[in-house]
C-alpha cells in the first residue's frame, strides 16, 4: 500500500465521521446549555405526549403559556421504572440579536440560551409514581423547559399539559383516600374495596367512559398501569425465550445454520411494536366495570398476593392506580397430628362405631438414608381399617389393615404422614369381638415404627405360624412343641396358662388366642422360656422347646411370640395341649 493511498483513506474517514447523522457525544466540559442542532420538541397543551428516555440522556421539552393564563398543571407519569423530572422557566432580559455571526443555524432554545436571561427552577420530582405540578404561571418566563432523565435503564414517560387553573381532566381523579382495602381474606378468594373515584360517580349513569381494572399478582404492587403491561411483556417475552431454547435443542443444527444466514441479509427483523394506545385487550383484570368492591377467586391457599385498582379513561386512554394492598390467603386447614417416637409401639383406638373416624401421625426416621419400617395389625375384628402413608403431599402407598401383620417399607423421604381411617364394620362382627381388645374398645390397631437402616426391606416371616405338638412326647408334666422360624437371628419366647379342669372354652379361649395380643399384655409368671435361633435355610429352620413343670391332666394354653428389636412381636397360633393324667 502506497503512501498516498493511505492519506487518502484516512482523509474520508475523517469526512465520514464529520459528516455523520449519529448523535454526537459532547465533552464534559461543554456548557449545559450547549446542544446539538436537533428539531425542538414542543409540548402541546391539553394532550398526551409519549417520550422515550434512553439511559443517562436528558429529554427536554419546552412550552409556553397564553398570556392570560393565570395558572397550570402538568403532570408526568412514568412507566415501569424511576425517572427524574424538574420544570424551570427561562426568562430573557433583551431580544436575541440578529447580528450574531454564527456558522450554521441554531434552533429557537439554542438562541434564547445564547441570549442573556436568567432561569429559575420551579418543580422537581424523582421516583417512579405519578406526580403532577400545579402552580401559577410566569408572566415573565419567556419559555419552560421541562427535563427528564432515567439514569439506569431505558424506559419512558407520559407528559400531560393543561393550561389553565383547576384539574385538566386528561387523567382520572382519586378520592381523598386512595387506599385499597380488604373486606375479607378466604382460603381460595379475597374481596377488596375502594372510595369511588370523582371521575366516575360525576358522570351520568348512562355514560361508560370510565372503568376500574383490579390486578392480582404474587410479586408485587405497580405504580401505574404501563408497569404492569411492561412486567406482563416481560414475563411474556421470558416465556418465549425459554420456549425457543428448548426448541432450538430438539432441532437439528441445519436450521439453526438456516436461521443465522438469513439473519446475515436482514439484521434488523421487523417486530410487531406494542401500541401505547388505550387497548384493554390485553390486561387481565379481574374484576371491570364502575363498581367499586371486587371479589377476587381462584387464588391458591396459603399464598400472598397483591391487588392493584387502576381507574382507566376510555376517552383519553389515561389511567389513574389508587394505592395498592397485599394480603395472604388462609392456609388449608390442618389436621392434628401426633409424632411417633423410635421403637414406639402404640394402641390405635376408635371409639365412634357409628360413622368413620380417622386419625394422623407423623414419623421421622433417624439416619442419613431415611428409611423405616411400619407395622401394623388390626384387633377389631370385623372392623375396616384402611392406613395410607404420603409424604410431601404424594401418596406412597394405601392399604387395608388385618388379623395379619402389614409391613411397610418406607425409604426416601425425612418425614412420613401416616393416615389411619375406620371405613366401617362387617356384617359378621361379633361379640367375641370385644373380648380381644382391652378395656373393651370398639375398635383398634396396632402399630409400631422404627429406623431401618440397618435394613434393605422388609423383614422375613415364618412359612407357617402353627405350633406342632408331638403326642408320643406329650407326658405328664411336660410337652414338646416345634414351630417354623427364620434365616435372620431372632428371640422367641413361649408362654403359657391354665385353663383349668373344665371346659376350655369356659378359660377364656377365645380371648387369650386374640392375634393382637403381644408379651406386653401377658404376665411375667407365663412366660416359660426365651431362645435365640437362626437357620440360613428356611426349609430347615425348625426349631422345638420341652415345656416341664406341668400338672397331670390339666390344660394348658401355649403361645410363641417371635421378638424382633424392631416391629410389632409376631405371634403364633395358640395351641391347646393337655397333659396325661397317668405315665
Amino acid at each position: 500500500m502506497t503512501l498516498a493511498s493511505l492519506s487518502w483513506r484516512l482523509s474520508a474517514a475523517l469526512a465520514l465521521l464529520c459528516v455523520s447523522p449519529w448523535p454526537q457525544v459532547h465533552s464534559a466540559l461543554a456548557p449545559e446549555n450547549e446542544v446539538p442542532l436537533r428539531p425542538t420538541t414542543w409540548l402541546p397543551e391539553g394532550k398526551l405526549t409519549s417520550v422515550t428516555l434512553p439511559k443517562g440522556r436528558t429529554r427536554r421539552l419546552y412550552f409556553t403559556l397564553k398570556k392570560k393564563a393565570p395558572a397550570m398543571s402538568l403532570t408526568v407519569s412514568p412507566c415501569d421504572r424511576p425517572i427524574e423530572w424538574s420544570l424551570a422557566a427561562r426568562t430573557l432580559k433583551d431580544k436575541p440579536l440578529k447580528n450574531l455571526q454564527w456558522s450554521i443555524k441554531k434552533s429557537v432554545p439554542e438562541v434564547w440560551w445564547r441570549g442573556p436571561g436568567t432561569e429559575e427552577k420551579i418543580h422537581s420530582f424523582a421516583g417512579n409514581a405519578v406526580d403532577t405540578y400545579r402552580g401559577p404561571s410566569y408572566p415573565q418566563a419567556s419559555v419552560y423547559i421541562l427535563r427528564l432523565r432515567s439514569k439506569e435503564y431505558n424506559t419512558r414517560a407520559t407528559v400531560s399539559l393543561h393550561d389553565g387553573p383547576g384539574p385538566s381532566g386528561t387523567f382520572p381523579l382519586l378520592p381523598a383516600d386512595p387506599q385499597v382495602h380488604t373486606l375479607g381474606v378466604g382460603m381460595t378468594s379475597v374481596t377488596l374495596s375502594w372510595a369511588p373515584s370523582a371521575s366516575v360517580s360525576s358522570l351520568p349513569h348512562p355514560q361508560k367512559s370510565y372503568d376500574y381494572c383490579v390486578l392480582v399478582n404474587s410479586q408485587q404492587n405497580y405504580p401505574s398501569l404501563c408497569a404492569a403491561r411492561e412486567s406482563m411483556r416481560q414475563e411474556k417475552e421470558k416465556d418465549q425465550t425459554q420456549e425457543k431454547k428448548e426448541r432450538r435443542g430438539r432441532v437439528t443444527v441445519w436450521p439453526i445454520l438456516k436461521e443465522w444466514w438469513w439473519q446475515q441479509w436482514d439484521p434488523e427483523p421487523q417486530s410487531p411494536t406494542s401500541s401505547h394506545t388505550d387497548d384493554h385487550a390485553d390486561l387481565q383484570c379481574v374484576c371491570q366495570g364502575t363498581e367499586s368492591v371486587c371479589t377476587v377467586s381462584e387464588l391458591l391457599p396459603d399464598t400472598q398476593y397483591y391487588f392493584d385498582v387502576f381507574v382507566m379513561d376510555r376517552l383519553n386512554g389515561t389511567s389513574t392506580a389508587y394505592k395498592g394492598t397485599l394480603a395472604r390467603t388462609h392456609g388449608e386447614a390442618r389436621v392434628s397430628t401426633t409424632a411417633l417416637r423410635e421403637g414406639e409401639l402404640r394402641w390405635v383406638t376408635f371409639h365412634d362405631r357409628g360413622s368413620n373416624s380417622a386419625q394422623f401421625f407423623n414419623f421421622r426416621p433417624r439416619g442419613w438414608q431415611q428409611s423405616g419400617l411400619l407395622t401394623l395389625q388390626s384387633c377389631g375384628g370385623g372392623e375396616k381399617v384402611k392406613v395410607t402413608v404420603s409424604s410431601k403431599g404424594q401418596v406412597l402407598t394405601s392399604q387395608d389393615v388385618g388379623g395379619e401383620l402389614v409391613h411397610i417399607w418406607l425409604r426416601g423421604s425425612p418425614s412420613y404422614l401416616i393416615h389411619l381411617e375406620r371405613e366401617g364394620t362387617t356384617k359378621s362382627s361379633s361379640a367375641s369381638t370385644d373380648l380381644a381388645l382391652p378395656g373393651g374398645l370398639m375398635a383398634s390397631v396396632k402399630m409400631q415404627t422404627s429406623s431401618a437402616y440397618h435394613r434393605r426391606g422388609v423383614p422375613s416371616l415364618p412359612s407357617t405360624l402353627q405350633i406342632k405338638s408331638f403326642n408320643r412326647l406329650r407326658g405328664c408334666n411336660s410337652v414338646t412343641l416345634a414351630w417354623m422360624g427364620t434365616e435372620e437371628r431372632s428371640l422367641y419366647c413361649v408362654y403359657r396358662r391354665k385353663l383349668g379342669n373344665g371346659d376350655p372354652d369356659a378359660g377364656g379361649v377365645s380371648g387369650l388366642t386374640a392375634p393382637c395380643l403381644g408379651p406386653e399384655s401377658r404376665s411375667d409368671t407365663e412366660r416359660v422360656l426365651c431362645k435365640y435361633f437362626q437357620e440360613l435355610n428356611p426349609r430347615r429352620a425348625v426349631t422345638t422347646a420341652v415345656i416341664g413343670g406341668l400338672e397331670p391332666g390339666m390344660a394348658y394354653v401355649f403361645d410363641v411370640y417371635l421378638m424382633r428389636r424392631w416391629g410389632i412381636p409376631i405371634k403364633y397360633a395358640s395351641k391347646m395341649l393337655k397333659t396325661r393324667k397317668e405315665c
